[in-house]
């Protein structure tokens, strides 16, 4: 059955409606109702530190209980509890790849017991996912340790991480996030992470011209060992590893790579055909897609080796605690459950193409471009899992930048242009908290008092009577007014530390899949990445004949051609 043919869809579309008309519920006028605004907030507290809690506040959103209770009807009739929970025990829900979607069993601790969940492969992939965990653990601590060292016996400290997509997106959010967190911070001293991602030869030479070869250890991260950018960046790596040792007496190739590179792959016989020790090479499975892979080898080599592997134990845990609250939590009072029908509410029925992630925290601004990817490469599709083509266009455009900053930057639009919902996320406590004398407020404060104005902002607005009031001058007034009603939700935490980045990551990744299993797509496969790779073999091809062999241009319609030649016949 497909959502569009359930009356709850018909329902929804009229509510839909009547938000879009009617005075009365203009969120001016619906914060008004204490009982309503009580009724739209869920709450989080962690298992294992009561004093770690999550609030979700809604009630900023174009929603009164009425349109909740229709969304949580269509999570009904849309088998949502079912789709769930064949995730959680692996049916190849991945119907088109024929793949299980278990990303959630790479954050299952020593000792659960999942096999209750999965009786037919839990116990299996509890073994695999855990021998590799332990791999990791006992390979970085060798490193960072000292006992592991590169080829001039110098200790390895700067690891560059070669990857792109979800190979770079995900551990460079968590990265980032935790930069600024004491015990990662301290994990971390005297250590560089570098990611390397773009083909373009000006990220290779600003992630290396600081570098010292002796002290490097690169991590080349592919599922096949064949993806283009990635393999070429390897290359050129290894060929700058090579060139930078040779000036210090080092000439072994091979010795060279084997104590300076590193693989996170499937594809064995490629990754040492490439030089790399296979005792150094660090697998994971089919059931991972690429963009919820930062829990696999993929993010958590690289990470433990900057930051160790305690501290990223810890960030796996924070995933696991939501992963546990997302199965288990009744469908009311669950976070992502209620973000993603937020968001198909938004989208489909209201008809809003577009959405930010406002993290009011300077060390989440990674976060916003690993969502993207997340959601808009899952649910950026044009048929349902039947194949059956979508009378309506799913997933939302995703952006964001952390407040302050993108109150200069783009909340202009937000306030006074198009209507953009938003998720605004603020912290109790600071990272790196700053309270000087004569201020009125700590930094915290003031960073937090944007939190709390801003979603009030949006959804208030300014009337022409209250600029009225003010005294504004009349030529003045029209520009100044503002219309309200836009919707938004906060979420509040107590502190950003690696276990709530995991609890972050684990509820954006769950709230994409309950859009997935509401539109009944299919939110882990990505055919629509594969036509530009096709593409682009093609002009690869047509450029190393032609720069080489002076071969003509064929193939191409008018307009590529035209710029092909531009490109051919500019002289250095």
């Amino acid at each position: 059955m497909k959502c569009y043919e359930v009356p709850q869809f018909t329902a929804l579309q009229s509510a839909a409606a009547s938000f879009k008309s009617d005075d009365k519920l203009h969120l001016r006028t619906l914060l008004g109702d204490a009982k309503r605004c009580e009724s739209l907030v869920a709450s989080h507290v962690c298992a294992s530190d009561s004093d770690r809690k999550i609030i979700l506040d809604y009630s900023r959103q174009q929603v009164v209980g009425e349109t909740m209770e229709l969304l949580f009807d269509l999570a009904d009739k849309m088998r949502f509890t079912d789709k769930r929970n064949a995730m959680r025990s692996g049916v190849k829900i991945n119907a088109t790849e024929g793949r299980c979607v278990l990303h959630h069993a790479l954050r299952l601790p020593k000792g659960y017991d999942y096999a209750s969940k999965n009786p037919t492969e839990g116990q299996k992939i509890m073994d695999d996912v855990h021998a590799v965990r332990d791999k990791i653990e006992e390979f970085v601590a060798k490193v960072r340790s000292g006992e592991v060292k590169g080829c001039t016996g110098k200790e390895l400290k700067n690891f560059v991480c070669i990857g792109i997509g979800g190979s770079q997106l995900g551990p460079e959010f968590v990265c980032e996030a935790l930069r600024a967190d004491k015990a990662a911070a301290d994990a971390s001293s005297g250590r560089n992470l570098r990611f390397l991602a773009n083909v373009d030869p000006v990220d290779f030479e600003l992630c290396t011209r600081d570098l010292d070869p002796a002290e490097t250890l690169v991590v080349v991260i592919s599922k096949t060992f064949t993806t283009a950018e990635t393999m070429l960046n390897a290359r050129t790596t290894k060929k700058w590893l090579i060139d930078g040792l040779a000036k210090q007496g080092v000439t072994d190739v091979k010795d060279i790579v084997a104590k300076h590179v590193i693989a996170v792959s499937t594809a064995i016989d490629k990754v040492t055909a490439f030089g790399i020790d296979e005792k150094n090479v660090f697998g994971f499975w089919d059931w991972v897609g690429g963009r919820f892979s930062v829990c696999s080898a993929v993010g958590l080599l690289p990470l433990s080796l900057f930051y160790s592997y305690e501290v990223m134990s810890a960030f796996l845990a924070g995933a696991h605690d939501i992963d546990e609250h997302f199965f288990e939590a009744p469908l009311r009072e669950n976070i992502p459950v209620i973000l993603g029908l937020l968001g198909v509410w938004n989208s489909t029925f209201m008809e809003y193409s577009t959405r930010a992630l406002l993290p009011y925290a300077q060390a989440l601004k990674r976060l916003p471009a690993h969502i993207q990817q997340v959601d808009m490469e899952s649910n950026g599709k044009r048929v349902c899992i039947d194949g059956t083509p979508l009378p309506f266009e799913s997933g939302e455009i995703n952006f964001g930048e952390p407040g302050t900053n993108g109150q200069h930057s783009f909340y202009q639009l937000m306030h006074q242009g198009r209507v953009i919902p938003a998720d605004f996320i603020g912290f109790c406590e600071s990272q790196a908290p700053m309270d000087m004398d004569g201020e009125v407020v700590s930094n915290h404060d003031e960073l937090m008092s944007n939190f709390f104005a801003q979603p009030d902002a949006l959804a208030m607005g300014k009337t022409l009577n209250d600029l009225v009031q003010e005294g504004v001058p009349e030529e003045l007034r029209e520009h100044k007014v503002f219309s309200g009603n836009r919707p938004s939700s906060s979420m509040l935490m107590t502190k950003l530390d690696a276990f709530a980045v995991g609890q972050l990551l684990a509820i954006y990744e769950h709230r994409t899949a309950v859009q997935g299993f509401i539109w009944d797509i299919n939110s882990f496969d990505q055919w629509g990445v594969e036509l530009g790779k096709v593409l682009a073999k093609q002009v690869r091809s047509q450029l190393s004949s032609s720069r080489k062999a002076g071969a003509p241009l064929q193939g191409f319609n008018g307009s590529t051609t035209a710029l092909l030649n531009a490109y051919l016949g500019n002289k250095k």
